[in-house]
């Protein structure tokens, strides 16, 4: 019969791992993604019922974003010019805080948010670039209906 040996077992350390991103106050995550050369993309989307922002680096990844909903907006607030300011202050206080300096601003849409979105980057202290109109526009757009006969 062959022998058996019993092994020891060894006594390590403990380690200790520090999380990655930093926990405020309320016990939220804080976001370990920033704009790294204080240079980013603003895009606008305003619809006739609510408006939209986010933020993006400059390859096009999203860092933040604000809408009428994270504000607190329901119902017909949702599609005046007040919520949309609310939305861009909102939006610009969140990308500020994680480094946005300078900013190409992208315009979408219809509604009352883009004259409001020009109104708060003006005062947010946010240098602008570039600022481009969107929009879709139809040349010519879809074939319409037959005409009706009676």
């Amino acid at each position: 019969m062959p022998e058996t040996k019993t092994i020891e077992p060894t006594i390590t350390e403990p380690v200790t791992v520090e999380p990655a991103t930093k926990i405020t106050s309320k016990g939220k995550k804080a976001s370990a993604v920033h704009f790294k050369s204080g240079q980013g993309k603003m895009y606008v989307k305003s619809t006739f019922n609510t408006t939209y922002v986010s933020f993006t680096n400059m390859n096009g990844d999203v860092i933040c974003w604000s809408s009428a909903g994270t504000c607190g907006f329901k119902g017909a607030k949702r599609s005046t010019p007040f919520a949309a300011t609310t939305i861009i202050e909102e939006g610009t206080r969140k990308a500020k805080s994680l480094g946005l300096t300078s900013v190409d601003v992208f315009l979408k849409g219809p509604g009352p948010g883009k004259d409001a979105a020009l109104r708060v980057l003006k005062t947010a202290g946010i240098e602008i670039n570039i600022l481009a109109d969107t929009t879709p526009i139809p040349h010519n757009g879809c074939r319409p209906k037959k005409t009706r006969r009676v």
